[in-house]
């Protein structure tokens, strides 16, 4: 691998055989290296493949103001992450991480906690995140002796869920704000508690999520549902879709997003199915 730009002793930025720019790091990998010079494989410990020019200048700029161990780490807790969790996480994640876990380590070395008054939406919302998110603190104290709290390990989850998708880190917050108003207007319609535990929850929360999604980037999802079944699922849940007509308002009020009429018959059922089980 030929160098092309030397970040620092262990990060060179190189390009692949189809001349596309990555990042390479490795522990010593540019030591008494000049650009041109290459590099031997079996030193490189990994290769970042940036999707787009800048996201690589931020890379490149995170590499030279943050140790190399903390995107180390980040790596390390986004592989565990996609293994985990069976996802895919765009190139973004390694910057945010990287930068959030250098924050709050070195918060934390100061005595400084920033509470995360989301911590309870994200437990219940994104659990599987959360998970993924404690096991990077324990992390953490192992590679640093510094305990993080759990609501650093919620900010976490944020970030694994936010690298889901193409949004910002506050647009995620209102994100999961606006989860929580939704699931808000089914619990007090039908007047009910949640069994969050049940996988009926988890459905109905992974739906939302991909529904608000669409919400957010107004993007409308108007496929061509049968009359006839639209007709059924009226007539078998029309509770449930009065419900349904209440979060549409919310939707039009907040965002100005019309729903289409298959959003509003699988949210239905999907209302349904939970309502029936909490019950």
């Amino acid at each position: 691998m030929r160098i092309e730009k030397i970040l620092n002793n262990n990060v060179i930025v190189s390009k692949d055989q189809r001349n596309n720019e990555i990042v390479a790091m490795g522990r010593g990998l540019a030591f008494r290296k000049r650009i041109g010079d290459f590099v031997q494989s079996e030193k490189i410990d990994k290769i970042f493949h940036l999707s787009d020019t800048s996201t690589s200048q931020k890379f490149q700029e995170l590499v030279n103001d943050i140790p190399i161990e903390y995107l180390a780490l980040a790596d390390e807790i986004v592989e565990y992450a996609k293994s985990t969790l069976e996802i895919a996480l765009n190139d973004s994640v390694y910057i945010s991480l990287t930068d959030h876990l250098y924050t709050a380590i070195e918060r934390c070395k100061n005595g400084i906690q920033v509470p995360n008054i989301l911590l309870w939406d994200i437990k219940r919302l994104f659990p599987k995140e959360f998970g993924v998110g404690k096991r990077a603190i324990e992390k953490i104290s192992q590679y640093y002796h510094t305990q993080l709290s759990e609501d650093e390990a919620g900010f976490i989850a944020l970030h694994l869920v936010n690298g889901q998708t193409d949004s910002s880190q506050e647009d995620m917050y209102e994100f999961t704000k606006t989860l929580q108003d939704i699931l808000n207007i089914v619990r007090y319609y039908f007047k009910i508690d949640f069994d969050e535990d049940s996988v009926y929850f988890y459905r109905f929360t992974t739906h939302l999520r991909f529904f608000l999604s669409r919400v957010t980037s107004q993007t409308i999802h108007d496929g061509e549902v049968e009359e006839e079944l639209l007709q059924i699922v009226t007539k078998k849940y029309s509770n449930a879709l009065r419900c349904v007509e209440k979060i549409d308002q919310f939707l039009k009020d907040k965002y100005a997003y019309q729903m289409s009429s298959d959003e509003k018959m699988y949210l239905t059922i999907h209302i349904a199915r939970l309502v029936q089980k909490s019950r």
